[in-house]
């Protein structure tokens, strides 16, 4: 009997400390500042893992065209910087910052870095579309108004891709 419990507890408490929204999630900016991500209800938001020196560093630029393009209408863009993946995120904060304003002119929200073992990318990964781990850098994650996860895309769908464009739309058009 105390055994069973013991692993009830234990899935229990597993299960809780992932989260059963997006909003349930306290970050910490590139700034250090915490913020809850419970702030970006209604909007749309497309949360990526980056990374500094990887191949699709690139998508940096569009990421910003797309956050440039859609803004306005309610997209939000997460950048969660991240060195899980060929260690190609080994900045600081700070250093990571200045990179991406210097060199790309990031003004989308930009958060310290994380591990993808992170209680909420946990929850990304296991309720998405199809859920499982995200394979590398630069993976998105479209979420809608109410914060349902609505859309996955690997590492080589680029931001401002069709594909990437027609479901942002998408998601901006439901209220």
């Amino acid at each position: 009997m105390k055994t069973l419990l013991i692993a009830f507890l234990t899935a229990f408490f597993a299960t809780a400390s992932v989260g059963t929204s997006v909003y349930d999630f306290k970050m910490k900016t590139i700034d250090g500042a915490e913020k809850s991500l419970s702030e970006y209800k209604g909007k749309v938001l497309l949360i990526v893992n980056v990374a500094s020196e990887c191949g699709y560093t690139r998508q940096y630029s569009d990421l910003q065209k797309l956050y440039d393009t859609y803004h306005a209408q309610g997209l939000e863009i997460l950048g969660f910087p991240c060195n899980d993946f060929g260690g190609q995120e080994p900045g600081t904060e700070k250093e990571i910052k200045s990179f991406c304003t210097s060199q790309f002119g990031v003004k989308f929200d930009m958060f310290a870095k994380i591990s993808m073992s992170h209680p909420l990318y946990q929850y990304l990964t296991q309720n998405a579309t199809p859920p499982g781990k995200v394979d590398w850098n630069f993976e998105k994650f479209l979420i809608d108004r109410n914060g349902n996860i609505v859309g996955r895309f690997k590492s080589n769908v680029k931001p401002m891709s069709e594909t990437m464009t027609r479901a942002v739309e998408a998601a901006l058009a439901k209220k």
